[in-house]
């Protein structure tokens, strides 16, 4: 779809930045886009813009390898931190496409949801660009270790079922962020570094964005299922099996989630996946 300069489209817009391969390139994209939704008009067509690339867009490098292929290192070791560093990076560099697709692919929706989706992808395009910076001052860039491609996977799985997109994918992925990042904390406060700690910071950083990432899933899954008549608690494990959604385990940091928006209900169904969860994580 071709729009007048005088007239910028939303969607169109976010499909431009998804399409980006460049990092750099996209994160200013992304943030140029936010920054426009408070700056009318841009308006937000009924219709998905059509698609003339291959998405998302991403750079060569990384290397996209399986999860058990992506190297482990030490983070007490300069290169073990770097890898540690650029796979959270890799994470932020997949949810800011993730954000972006579910702004520009779904129809139907308010407009309020593409505004929402635009948001999250600005402030995770933010956050790529902390841990690049922190990645630069160990000497490497984003692209220089190999990573796995899980995220994007489940983006593609659920590309035709919105619900499953909400429960899936924020709700459930990226909720795991949640959960692991105090313990990734714990563990660069053990190295202790100036690096590690300044890393500490930044984590604080994205920990308290994801949760208001994870509530926006939250709420548009439940608006979903009001509007479809879909119980939510029951639903979800049924979309888990139908989309073969990787099993959630412990520690949970039932205080971010519960921040996030999950119901006592939720966690209890979580914990009971696992007999042997029994406490939430280590709080930061």
């Amino acid at each position: 779809m071709t729009q007048s300069p005088s007239m910028p489209e939303l969607r169109a817009l976010a499909l431009a930045a998804l399409l980006e391969p460049d990092p750099a390139a996209k994160c200013a994209l992304t943030q140029a886009l936010h920054a426009a939704t408070s700056q009318p008009p841009l308006s937000i067509a009924q219709d998905r813009p059509p698609c003339e690339g291959q998405l998302p867009g991403r750079p060569a490098s990384p290397k996209l390898v399986h999860p058990a292929r992506v190297p482990r290192r030490s983070p007490h070791k300069p290169e073990g931190l770097a890898a540690l560093l650029h796979a959270i990076a890799h994470i932020e560099f997949n949810a800011i496409n993730l954000a972006l697709d579910a702004a520009w692919r779904f129809d139907d929706m308010p407009a309020a949801f593409h505004h929402d989706w635009v948001r999250v992808a600005a402030e995770e395009a933010y956050h790529h660009g902390l841990l690049a910076a922190l990645l630069a001052k160990l000497g490497h860039r984003y692209g220089d270790f190999d990573a796995h491609d899980n995220l994007w996977s489940m983006c593609v799985k659920t590309q035709d079922d919105i619900v499953a997109r909400m429960a899936l994918v924020p709700r459930t992925l990226e909720a795991r962020g949640l959960d692991a990042t105090p313990q990734i904390q714990d563990k660069l406060r053990a190295v202790g570094t100036p690096l590690a700690l300044e890393a500490v910071a930044v984590l604080d950083i994205i920990l308290r964005d994801e949760v208001g990432h994870v509530a926006i899933g939250n709420h548009w899954y439940r608006w979903l299922c009001a509007r479809e008549g879909l119980d939510p608690v029951t639903h979800y494990p049924a979309l888990v099996a139908r989309h073969a959604a990787p099993r959630l385990h412990p520690p949970f940091n039932s205080e971010a989630r519960r921040r996030a928006g999950f119901s006592e209900v939720e966690l209890a169904f979580l914990l009971a996946q696992d007999p042997a969860a029994n406490l939430p994580a280590p709080q930061t």
